[in-house]
């Protein structure tokens, strides 16, 4: 469905990128920032390949932490369509088959603030031109790891011997291969170890010096 025919801002949003690694935090700024601006989260994870065509211990083997598994093409018509105000229909991904779910889609509106989080928010060079400001969540290896240890034995089952084995053999190599550089693309770098209300006051501190908070109410 086209972003024409399912609503439109009479104004272009701004678009608000918090990159990082693994467990650097990015996701929980990201959300925050939305909250506290009123606009919405958009997370990438949506826009990873749909490996149907794969046996399901084929696609467990995938690597998520390349970037070659996004549909970037996709990616960026989305955040194209988005940034001219227009809504978009995103794919609904289901993580525990590594497939996308056949028919649906959800319809993402437009807002005054669209925060794209995720790994390759800057990765993809289709995507850096739409962003009024970019932002990098740089955090320790040991902390990303902890974080990462934590989530996956408590909210997704798994054994920590297979989660070390995993951060040891691509998250950790992928994020200095693909995520750590992108911090030269960033308008804006923070320490994911500070208290998360001091790192959202520092986006929208950088908004307001940047006159990207006029109109929304919180230009003061």
């Amino acid at each position: 469905m086209s972003g024409d025919s399912i609503g439109q801002l009479p104004f272009p949003p701004v678009m608000i990128a918090v990159a990082g690694a693994s467990g650097s935090g990015k996701s929980t700024l990201a959300v925050e920032v939305a909250r506290a601006l009123g606009g919405i989260h958009f997370s990438l994870d949506n826009y990873y390949r749909d490996l149907g065509h794969l046996s399901l211990p084929e696609r467990a083997r995938q690597n998520f932490d390349d970037p070659a598994l996004i549909e970037s093409a996709l990616l960026a018509k989305h955040i194209a369509e988005l940034a001219q105000g227009h809504a978009i229909e995103r794919p609904v991904y289901d993580f525990a088959t590594y497939t996308r779910v056949v028919g649906e889609t959800e319809t993402i509106y437009p807002s005054g603030f669209v925060v794209v989080e995720g790994l390759f928010t800057l990765y993809f060079p289709d995507l850096r031109p739409y962003y009024q400001l970019s932002v990098f969540v740089d955090t320790p290896d040991d902390v990303c790891f902890a974080r990462r240890l934590k989530r996956d034995v408590e909210e997704r089952g798994r054994d920590p011997e297979s989660v070390r084995v995993q951060y040891d053999a691509t998250v950790r190599p992928c994020g200095l291969a693909f995520v750590r550089p992108l911090i030269d693309f960033a308008d804006l770098v923070i320490e994911g170890t500070d208290p998360l209300d001091f790192k959202v006051e520092l986006v929208i501190s950088t908004l307001r010096k940047r006159g990207l908070l006029q109109g929304s109410g919180m230009a003061g």
